[in-house]
């Protein structure tokens, strides 16, 4: 019989383009949603996979509903992707980004442990976590988290190491590093920046607003990074990754990036607007994925330029 995924957090980037890698590999992949029935899943449209893919209706922040639909459903791998996932916007709804990042990933560790042990889950941590990491952080950094997003992942984190050492369960921790690809939301920098280029490329006059540009990320390729989540999963023992590409550069140097492939200078389309940075931000963010080659075999093989590309022309491969 083909393998069940149950996947919270489908409608996003990570949980539509996770749903096409499992519909390849055989897997009968069920969709959590709050309400299935009136949720358009977009991304999941977009990539061809909508008819595919089963939906159910499921409040991560309820858990009788979380146990009655991995009782129904009857999963043998649950990934969660779920929760409010802007770090800026965690500012405004500290209250929202805890419930839907740390209570939430807390019913599930407690459905599985009461429903069937048996049950591999995968949590999707952030390197937003680490805090400024000047030296590459690796899955033994210390987390000092600079935002209520990242309060709320480092939370969940230490549940799911909890619940693995503490009972037994096959639970993991993905802690990527900034991942793009055209399933982002607008709000999301790399995406923003590349539609108003576009935009911009085409005729429009606008500016494309942004905070501080200086600030340094690890900037990798979605569709490349489901691959990693899928492959903690298979391996024999649970435990931890960092996964991003090893290779980290300004936000400045991103969108210059973009401007420069639609033959345009970023310095004559750009508005710097303080109110667009964070209360508490992260200067600078570097990965170690080292173990990740090592054990997963897994290397993100998208570059800059190619993300670039790809963001432009609307890829999702």
């Amino acid at each position: 019989m083909a393998r069940r995924a149950l996947i919270f957090g489908i409608s996003g980037q990570d949980g539509s383009l996770l749903a096409r890698l499992l519909l390849t590999k055989g897997y009968e992949v069920f969709g959590a949603s709050r309400d299935a029935e009136t949720q358009p899943f977009a991304n999941l449209q977009r990539l061809g996979i909508l008819d595919k893919v089963k939906r159910v209706s499921v409040s991560l922040l309820d858990f009788r509903s979380v146990l009655q639909t991995i009782t129904r459903v009857r999963p043998d791998e649950i990934y969660n992707l779920a929760g409010q996932s802007s770090v800026g916007l965690s500012f405004d709804q500290p209250v929202e980004t805890f419930d839907s990042i740390s209570v939430a990933t807390l019913n599930l560790l407690e459905a599985i442990r009461f429903h069937d042990s048996a049950i591999r889950l995968y949590n999707a941590c952030s390197s937003e976590c680490f805090g400024n990491t000047r030296q590459p952080a690796d899955e033994n950094t210390p987390m000092r988290p600079r935002s209520p997003y990242a309060v709320a992942k480092a939370a969940a984190y230490w549940q799911v190491a909890n619940y693995r050492e503490g009972y037994g369960l096959y639970c993991t921790s993905g802690i990527l590093f900034n991942h793009e690809s055209p399933l982002r939301p607008e709000r999301f920098v790399v995406q923003k920046s590349a539609l108003a280029a576009r935009r911009i490329a085409g005729g429009s006059k606008e500016k494309l607003e942004l905070g501080n540009l200086s600030v340094v990320r690890d900037w990798g390729w979605a569709p490349e990074y489901v691959d990693a989540i899928w492959c903690m999963l298979q391996q024999p023992e649970a435990d931890d990754f960092v996964v991003a590409t090893g290779n980290s550069c300004s936000l400045e140097t991103v969108v210059a990036e973009i401007f420069a492939q639609c033959r345009l200078d970023w310095r004559s389309h750009v508005a710097y607007k303080p109110n667009l940075s964070r209360p508490t931000d992260i200067e600078e963010s570097r990965a170690n994925p080292t173990r990740a080659a090592q054990i997963l075999g897994w290397r993100a093989t998208v570059g800059l330029p190619e993300i670039v590309t790809r963001m432009l022309h609307g890829e999702t491969r």
